[in-house]
């Protein structure tokens, strides 16, 4: 088997491409990064028995055809993840994260290969009620330039099912827990990260108390082998979180490893983002249980930073 990794080197990648080969024994695992965050880290000491072929590359320019020809599988990380910091330049997001889709999303159906298509639950934006795939288009409210992107891949990866693409839309709650590539700029990450250093936790003003769905990256990493061995390439679009929280769990939660913490409010670049809570039933009705914990996702986070910073 051969399964091909875009954004290989990033926070759920450089995870991901160390259990494969638990989940994959002799799979032919073909990582492809450009290198523009330098994560050149994410390749030491990739497990022995894994059969890794790296491949330094920007998904937008290359000609992927040969490097997805006979892959069972790509799964797609490869984007501008900082929604908060891209909210001011949208143009830029789409051009990145779009035309990576899109040529990606080509190659795999010209290959042949099946396609993992990771999405956000941020394309949900403000809700009154638990919300599911199933909600009409106009209840879809993405509210950064990076979720409003995501809902346009989504739309363009599942139209090339008419052209033979066999996909599936995985959108993800906001990822938590340590990773040899992981960065700091999303939510409970970078609460660790402030904690430990004795900075105040920079919160923004109008979400203390509002619901968010977080995704364990233990989660993460089972879910993509789950959807592989399933074959669950049906074109369909699935949530998938451990949980809902409120900023304040997190806070409470961070709290427990850093009793001093102290919180800043903040103003947000995106404005009147409100509370919603996403349902992951679909994706629990595959026969997939989420084990991921808040507790010991920061617990694991604190841990590994304190290690290099003690007061």
């Amino acid at each position: 088997m051969k399964i091909v990794v875009t954004g290989a080197l990033g926070h759920i990648g450089s995870s991901l491409i160390r259990a494969f080969p638990v989940y994959f024994p002799n799979a032919e695992i073909v990582l492809l990064d450009n290198l523009v965050t330098q994560r050149f880290a994410s390749l030491f000491n990739l497990p022995a028995v894994g059969r890794y072929r790296f491949h330094e590359v920007d998904v937008r320019e290359a000609d992927l055809r040969p490097l997805f020809e006979e892959a069972h599988a790509v799964i797609h990380l490869a984007a501008t993840t900082d929604a908060a910091g891209t909210a001011n330049n949208p143009a830029a997001v789409e051009a990145n994260n779009y035309r990576a889709t899109e040529k990606v999303a080509a190659a795999c159906t010209e290959s042949g290969a099946r396609l993992i298509h990771l999405s956000s639950t941020s394309v949900y934006g403000t809700q009154d009620t638990t919300v599911s795939e199933d909600c009409a288009p106009e209840d879809l409210r993405p509210q950064s330039p990076y979720a409003a992107t995501k809902l346009k891949e989504e739309n363009l990866v599942r139209s090339l099912k008419s052209k033979g693409l066999k996909a599936i839309v995985c959108r993800f709650g906001t990822i938590f827990g340590p990773s040899p590539g992981m960065r700091f700029h999303t939510a409970v990450n970078k609460f660790c990260w402030q904690a430990v250093m004795g900075q105040p936790l920079s919160v923004w003003r109008t979400a203390y108390d509002q619901k968010r769905p977080y995704l364990a990256l233990s989660d993460a990493v089972r879910a993509i082998p789950h959807i592989i061995e399933r074959d669950l390439f049906d074109g369909r679009i699935y949530n998938v979180l451990t949980l809902n929280a409120t900023v304040r769990k997190v806070v409470d939660t961070i709290r427990e490893f850093a009793p001093r913490v102290e919180v800043s409010f903040v103003d947000s670049p995106i404005m009147n983002q409100l509370s919603y809570e996403v349902s992951a039933q679909r994706f629990l009705e595959q026969d997939f249980a989420f084990t991921g914990d808040l507790r010991r996702g920061i617990g694991e986070t604190i841990s590994l930073l304190r290690a290099a910073h003690h007061d």
